[in-house]
């Protein structure tokens, strides 16, 4: 019996229309292209379609995602890591069977060497390249916590000698295939590797007085994850500073660094930071994924109203547009946001940072020494003199930061930068503070956007529920918008790790200054009145961003409670 052709596959799922496949196989005559191919350039069809329409040519099944349930470590262990990733497969157990899930089932040498391995028969099953690679860098089996700590056990001196030769190269290699190194690397590895799985921001090593305690933090909540030996403190942090190319004879003074690294396919840069406590030297690593990228604009959740005032007022010529709120909001990630949209050919932009955290394509970074005198106020001087279009200042610091800034805004710059403000209006007071004149700030300011960040509920476990009517009044919805309100709270699974959370998404607050606002701010009026002229203009405060927020499934009330409701309450 002939098998049916991918083609006849996708029309009977409904994908393609017999018109559309014509056309395909038309191109595909003229140009030699694999019919898959064609289809995935015209965007008919996703990998996930041509996988599926696969699987059922071949009458084997179609893995849509791979589970921590299916990931059995035994098997994943009996097959070498560079085989997986070099031939895309993965090892699972599937219907109680053990199944080899491939991205190319036609070839069949990998799916015999891995039934080698396993002793036998094994099933056969088709994933998407990208699920089998996700697959293969979650749950290949690192040694466990436990494991480890058995074979430091074992190694009783502790020896930080072991790895004080060949971190040179670090960044060349891919950390989770170290598996032959001393145990102290192998445990740095461990908590590296672990944090990147689990989407952690920041590792946390920790000395007290009879513990090292390990802890991460993913989406802004901290999670104790290891604690090794006290007695191996010294030669974890050793291992971390040689690493970052730290001097490991120093533990009187805090030292910075950066560590670049591979985990999986992932490239990883490292900062580093190693303050001496009085227990032992804290290390606290701020992980950034370089293979992510800048974030478009349009997907950073806004409303449409606060989206079109930022829109208008990046792609203005001049002025200044200040994106504030505490450290890890998020302001980095808007700015890098609205540069990707500004970013073109016909278009000169030079930003100052501390530190350059991604690389944009076509955007000049200047990063900021302090120790050799390039502070932010330096490099701006000097970037002024590179005629610029548009500049970005990581920070307005000082008050001199602050009036160059303003000075470049009023001779034809478009300036973009962060400042640390618990609200929109009270930038103008900040920077009124730090010594600019008002009549400066009215001329050159053109928008504020303030943020901060909530975590966002898990799509696979929320549920609905009925909440609390004193919460529900406390978070500003009246019991009239109550009623037609879904509201969904957290309740943990497999997926986001048991905490009913993942991700995170940003709360806004847009206000663009008009000459309403102008003349309140040439009067040198208080933040609150500023803030009560702008809310009668389309303003919405963090907390009504909050509430859209919940309306739409997206976040829970104890969410925009704790970083909206809170603050705007205390104003």
């Amino acid at each position: 019996m002939l098998k049916k052709k991918i083609g006849d596959i996708l029309i009977e799922m409904r994908i393609i229309t017999q018109q559309q496949l014509d056309d395909c196989l038309e191109e595909q005559r003229s140009t030699g292209k694999v019919l898959g191919q064609v289809l995935l350039d015209r965007k008919l069809v996703t990998k996930a379609d041509l996988s599926q329409a696969l699987a059922i040519q071949l009458g084997i099944p179609f893995i849509e995602r791979i589970t921590e349930q299916m990931a059995d470590l035994q098997l994943l262990g009996k097959v070498p890591l560079k085989f997986l990733r070099q031939h895309n497969v993965i090892p699972i157990m599937f219907e109680a069977q053990k199944t080899i899930v491939t991205a190319n089932p036609l070839d069949l040498q990998p799916l015999d060497d891995v039934a080698l391995l396993m002793g036998g028969v094994i099933n056969s099953a088709v994933a998407t390249p990208e699920v089998i690679s996700d697959a293969i860098n979650r749950y290949y089996p690192l040694e466990s916590s436990k494991e480890m700590m058995e074979e430091l056990s074992s190694d009783e001196e502790g020896r930080a000698g072991e790895f004080e030769f060949g971190a040179e190269g670090m960044e060349e290699k891919d950390i989770m295939q170290q598996a032959n190194e001393a145990p102290i690397v192998k445990l740095v590895n461990h908590i590296i590797v672990q944090a990147v799985k689990e989407g952690a921001s920041d590792i946390h090593i920790e000395p007290f007085e009879k513990e090292l305690r390990v802890r991460y933090r993913i989406d802004g909540e901290m999670y104790q994850r290891v604690v090794p030996p006290k007695r191996y403190q010294s030669a974890i942090v050793s291992r971390i500073k040689i690493m970052a190319n730290l001097n490991i004879a120093e533990k009187r003074i805090p030292q910075d660094g950066r560590i670049q690294i591979k985990v999986g396919d992932k490239a990883i840069d490292i900062r580093t930071s190693i303050l001496p406590c009085n227990f032992g030297e804290r290390v606290v690593m701020r992980l950034l994924d370089k293979s992510k990228g800048a974030v478009d604009i349009e997907k950073l959740g806004m409303s449409e109203r606060d989206f079109k005032v930022i829109r208008n007022n990046i792609e203005r010529p001049n002025g200044i547009v200040l994106v504030s709120g505490p450290t890890g909001s998020g302001k980095t990630t808007t700015l890098y946001a609205a540069l990707t949209r500004l970013n073109k050919p016909e278009v000169n932009i030079i930003t100052v940072e501390d530190p350059v955290e991604y690389t944009i394509s076509g955007v000049s970074q200047v990063q900021v020494n302090e120790k050799a005198g390039l502070t932010f106020a330096a490099a701006l001087r000097s970037i002024l003199r590179q005629d610029p279009d548009i500049v970005l200042i990581g920070e307005i610091r000082d008050v001199e930061t602050a009036q160059i800034a303003t000075q470049a805004a009023l001779t034809g710059h478009l300036v973009l930068s962060t400042i640390h403000t618990n609200s929109a209006p009270a930038t103008v007071t900040r920077l009124i503070d730090m010594g600019v004149e008002p009549f400066l700030i009215a001329s050159s300011l053109a928008c504020v956007i303030s943020q901060r960040l909530v975590r966002r509920l898990c799509d696979k476990c929320k549920r609905q529920y009925s909440p609390n009517p004193e919460l529900v009044a406390r978070v500003g919805i009246t019991k009239q918008d109550a009623v037609s309100i879904t509201f969904f709270e957290p309740v943990g699974c497999e997926d986001c790790l048991n905490t009913g959370y993942k991700g995170r998404l940003p709360l806004f607050e847009v206000m663009e200054v008009n000459d309403e606002i102008a003349k309140l701010i040439v009067q040198r009026a208080d933040a609150s009145i500023i803030k009560e002229k702008a809310l009668t203009q389309g303003m919405t405060l963090l907390a009504m961003d909050g509430i859209r927020n919940i309306k739409a499934g997206k976040t829970s009330i104890e969410e925009v409670m704790s970083v909206a409701y809170t603050e705007e309450a205390n104003e």
